[in-house]
This record gives C-alpha cells, sequence and structure tokens, in this order.
C-alpha cells in the first residue's frame, strides 16, 4: 500500500514538474518571443492604429565574432493627426503642439483649413513622451495615432544593400535592396487583434515548442560585417575624392562559400531620408549595370589555356604588338610589339595580342565554352533584386575579332557580381561559388534557419587553378608598380583591368573614357577574401594601377590585421 502511495505521489509530482516547465516555456514565447507584438496589441486598446502600418523584421550585419548587429529595425512611437472640423481655435492648437514637438506651421494651417477632410496628419515619429503630455493637454481634434517606422541605426552604411521600405499603393513594402528581395520573409503576418496572454498560456502548448518555421515571417541574418563593410566604403569615398569616377564599387567575398563580407558603391544614400535622394541613385551597379570589365579577364583566358593544355606559363609566342582579325586592328595597350614572350610575360605586361593567342590556340569554340561555364552571360544567383544578365553574344556570332577582343575583356559586358564570382574560380581551387548575403532567418517562433547555399559546379581543375594563381602572385610581386606593393610575408594574387568605355548604339569606343577595374585574393594558395574594385571614368590616372592597386592593398592589410590571418611566407 506504501509503495502505492509512493509511486502516484511521484507520478503527481513528475506531472506538476512537467506542467510547470510547459508553463515556463510558453511564458518565454509569450513575454520574450512575442513580448513585442502584445506590446502593440495592448496600445491599440487605447488609441487609434495607422492604416498603414505593417510590422517587419529586422535585418542584422554580423560582426567577425559571430554577435549582430542591427542594420533595420522597427521603432515604435506615434503620430499626431487632426479633425479639422473639430477643431475651434487652430492658432491655440498650433502653439500647444509646437510646444511639445516640432511641426510644420504651413502644413498645420492648411490641414486645419480642410475643414471637409476628417483625417489630416501633422506630425510624425513622436515618441511615447510627448504623446502623453499630447493626451494630456485634451485638445480637442487632435488625435494620436499608434505606429511603426523603419530605422536604419548605421545611416548609408551598406545602404544599396539594406534597401528601404516605402510605399505601394498605400501600402508600406520593401522597395530596394534586402528590404525588397525578402519581403514575404520580413512582413509579419499578424491579425492586429488583442489576445489575452494568460489564456494562451493553455492553449497549444505542443504547437508552440514545436513550430516548424517554414512558411513563417522573421528577421534577416547577413554576412556584412559592418567594420569591414565601412573600411570598404571608406576607400571607395577615397578614390571618389582622388579620381572624381562617376561611381565606383566594390566586393569583398570568401571566394570558397561565396559568403559577402561587405559590398558597396559610390554614390550612395542615406535609407533614412531616401526620399530627398535623386532617383538615380535607386540602381546598384554591382548586380544592375553591366561593364566591359578589360584585363582582368585575362587570367580566365589563362587559366581556360592551362586548363586543356594549349598553353604553359613558359610557352612563348611572337607578339608584334598588332594583329587584325575579321578586319579590325588589335593592338596592346601600347600599341608596342614585345617580340618573343612567356605566357608569364602575357600577365606581367597585360597583352591583348598575347590573349588572343592563347584563345585561338586552344580554338574558338573551346575558348566559348569557358566563357559560359565561368558563369558569364547568367545571374550570379545573388539573393539581391533586379541582378542584371551579362551580355556576351558577341562571342556566340563567329567573327575572329569577337573572340580575340572577349579574350582580354572588351565586346562583352557583365556585372561586378558576375565578375567576382568567376574569378573566384581561380583562387578556390577550380568551383563556381555561389555569392550570397543572407546567411539565416530568424522567425518569429524563436528558431533561427540557417540557409546553405548549393555547391558551385567545377569550371577548371585544383592543377590550372593553382598554376594561374603562381602566376597572379608574380604579377603582383613583380610587375605591377615595379613591384613596390609586394608585401614580405604574404602572397597576394592580383591583376589590374583598364576598359574603354563603349559609345551607346554601337558606335564604337569614346577615345578618352575609362572603366577601371582590380581584383586580388589573399592568401594566395589558401585564400580568406577576393575582393573586386572598379571604377567608371575616373580621372587623373590612366590606368587602374595608379587609380586603384593602393586602395586594394589598403583593404588587403586592414583585412589581414583585423582577421588576424598568419603568414603564408
Amino acid at each position: 500500500m506504501k509503495s502505492n502511495f509512493v509511486l502516484r505521489a511521484r507520478l503527481l509530482s513528475a506531472l506538476f514538474i512537467l506542467a510547470a516547465l510547459l508553463l515556463a516555456s510558453r511564458l518565454y514565447f509569450v513575454q520574450i518571443v512575442h513580448g513585442a507584438e502584445y506590446r502593440r496589441n495592448a496600445s491599440a486598446q487605447y488609441s487609434q492604429p495607422s492604416h498603414d502600418t505593417e510590422a517587419r523584421g529586422d535585418i542584422f550585419f554580423t560582426k567577425k565574432d559571430g554577435s549582430p548587429v542591427a542594420a533595420a529595425v522597427q521603432e515604435e512611437g506615434w503620430r499626431i493627426a487632426i479633425a479639422p472640423k473639430d477643431i475651434s481655435d487652430p492658432a491655440v492648437v498650433y502653439e500647444t503642439l509646437a510646444a511639445l514637438t516640432p511641426i510644420d506651421r504651413t502644413r498645420f494651417f492648411a490641414s486645419a483649413a480642410k475643414q471637409d477632410d476628417p483625417y489630416e496628419e501633422i506630425a510624425f515619429r513622436v515618441t511615447d513622451a510627448v504623446a502623453t503630455k499630447i493626451r494630456a493637454a485634451k485638445l480637442s481634434g487632435v488625435i494620436p495615432v499608434r505606429d511603426e517606422w523603419r530605422y536604419y541605426p548605421a545611416g548609408s552604411l551598406a545602404s544599396h544593400t539594406i534597401g528601404f521600405v516605402g510605399y505601394q499603393g498605400d501600402r508600406k513594402v520593401g522597395v530596394y535592396g534586402l528590404e525588397r528581395q525578402w519581403q514575404d520573409t520580413l512582413l509579419k503576418s499578424s491579425s492586429g487583434l488583442y489576445v489575452n496572454p494568460f489564456a494562451e498560456l493553455f492553449t497549444s502548448i505542443g504547437s508552440a515548442l514545436t513550430t516548424d518555421p517554414a512558411g513563417e515571417s522573421g528577421s534577416l541574418i547577413t554576412s556584412i560585417e559592418p567594420s569591414v563593410e565601412q573600411k570598404l566604403e571608406d576607400v571607395l569615398q577615397g578614390v571618389m575624392r582622388t579620381n572624381t569616377p562617376k561611381e565606383a564599387g566594390g566586393i569583398i567575398m570568401d571566394p570558397k562559400t561565396g559568403e559577402i563580407i561587405a559590398l558597396g558603391a559610390k554614390p550612395d544614400f542615406d535609407p533614412n531620408t531616401y526620399n530627398i535622394s535623386s532617383p538615380a541613385v535607386f540602381t546598384n551597379p554591382l548586380v544592375e549595370n553591366v561593364y566591359e570589365m578589360g584585363s582582368i579577364m585575362k587570367p580566365l583566358t589563362v587559366a581556360a589555356g592551362l586548363d586543356v593544355g594549349a598553353i604553359t606559363p613558359q610557352m612563348t609566342y611572337n607578339d608584334k604588338g598588332c594583329i587584325e582579325r575579321s578586319g579590325k586592328t588589335i593592338c596592346n595597350y601600347d600599341g608596342k610589339a614585345r617580340g618573343v614572350v612567356s605566357m608569364q610575360e602575357v600577365l606581367n605586361q597585360s597583352l591583348n595580342t598575347g590573349a588572343t593567342f592563347i584563345a585561338e590556340t586552344m580554338g574558338r569554340n573551346v575558348f566559348g565554352e569557358y566563357v559560359h561555364a565561368y558563369g558569364l552571360g547568367e545571374k550570379s544567383g545573388v539573393d539581391l533584386p533586379s541582378e542584371a544578365r551579362g551580355i556576351i553574344h558577341s562571342i556566340d556570332r563567329g567573327y575572329d575579332v569577337d573572340y580575340a577582343s572577349a579574350s582580354f575583356g572588351q565586346g562583352i559586358a557583365v556585372t561586378p557580381m558576375e565578375m567576382i564570382r568567376a574569378l573566384s574560380v581561380l583562387g578556390n581551387g577550380g568551383t563556381l561559388p555561389p555569392p550570397h548575403v543572407v546567411t539565416g532567418i530568424r522567425f518569429e517562433s524563436g528558431i533561427t534557419r540557417a540557409i546553405e547555399p548549393t555547391a558551385g559546379a567545377r569550371v577548371i581543375s585544383e592543377e590550372s587553378a593553382a598554376t594561374v594563381t603562381a602566376m597572379l602572385v608574380k604579377v603582383f610581386d613583380n610587375a605591377l608598380l615595379g613591384g613596390v606593393l609586394k608585401q614580405e610575408h604574404y602572397s597576394i594574387a592580383a591583376k589590374t583591368g583598364t576598359a574603354q568605355i563603349a559609345i551607346p548604339g554601337g558606335g564604337g569606343y569614346y577615345a578618352d573614357r575609362y572603366l577601371h577595374s582590380f581584383f586580388g585574393y589573399f592568401p594566395a594558395y589558401d585564400p580568406k577574401f577576393i575582393v573586386f574594385l572598379f571604377a567608371v571614368e575616373p580621372h587623373g590616372a590612366e590606368f587602374a594601377s595608379a587609380s586603384l592597386a593602393r586602395p586594394f592593398l589598403d583593404i588587403a592589410k586592414y583585412l589581414i590585421n583585423y582577421y588576424d590571418i598568419p603568414p603564408d611566407r
């Protein structure tokens, strides 16, 4: 009998403990996970709700230690509206309100004059404290409206990536950047009805603990490292000051995984005040614009030639300075002949005729297949909106001059994102990485799900990638600016590009307008980062080596120190 009693007592104790654990778990979800939602709903019980307010998930940068930093958040507060017909003395109301919060005088009196309009908004982003004082004043015709708005704590930092929220009809939606691309995920689905949390404690406990996040809304976790992003943008701003290009941009990425650590473009904007910016700035040149990239294409041509066994680094050809293809003359950048030179010198001296030799030696069709295999002419798949597709149809027309021009980066135009993805093949052992910004979603249920990108296809062999990397290290150590940038303890693989800018409509090329580009990865034989920079129509620098080489090294040194990358030589 005693043993049965003890057994029942233990069973009841276990049940009580289990119930307590379930209750505690539910309290966590109610108070912590959904606390903000309940507070919003509660506030709606004593204020008029805003007609266009929609709760959104946040967007986070990620510091190198893995901790999140807010990039886009929801701020809560109030709007102040008026019912003009209920205001007997507009001057008194204005003076009272203006003493509490900034109000545009002209707007207020224009709104107060609209006697047939029952609702006019006159003040925005008002704090709780100020709203309390306004309610205490008991002004007839003044209506506090509970509100939420999007706030970007970092201002213009990564603005082209984060984007902003704007109006689509009478709704607020993401209209640019990640805010647009991930609209369905960020927009919280809430009825807006108040739910008694104490009643909810005892309902659907099991489902709360086992929620499948599929289809849920939530917050975005990005791979953007805020300090690195700031460094990149500072460097780009320096390029804008020094060389006054129309625009400049850059991407820092892990060449093995495609995880983007920083990306930025100038000019940019502050998403908190995007409405005062020129609409022309709301194009992300890193994914929406295509450019003829010039000589940074040559390492890809060399890699393809190595991969099919058409060339070796030591192989030579007779450089005559200029050649004729399809009735067109193709020359080196200076028109000078070098005589018998090796494939290494093709990269060292950036010889257009040498790149043409390689493409023709492997065969036009084979070269064209590699151009496609590098992903040029295709969208990279990066998780940003409005991505353009490169224009490479010239290599499919069958003219010798088109293949020759493509071998050194003219006549084909691609996005910077396409280009860095292709160039990553050289540093990661030969595969095409999937570039991406978002690494995870933190759902409303409290569950965080990592986003695992698919592995890229193999383009060239590991041996070919290693060989062209060694060649690019020699370019950086010996040829670039005469070797003055060589780092004693770090191997860096790099190449410049200087491309003529095409005249719109097929009218040839401008004689005095160029695009400068630069890429490099390091440590060269096991790279942690690949950096791509470009500038459109820079001034005061004839070649990219003069405009972008030192900015690149500035970034490289910063990354080496910031991430404490050990020396590799």
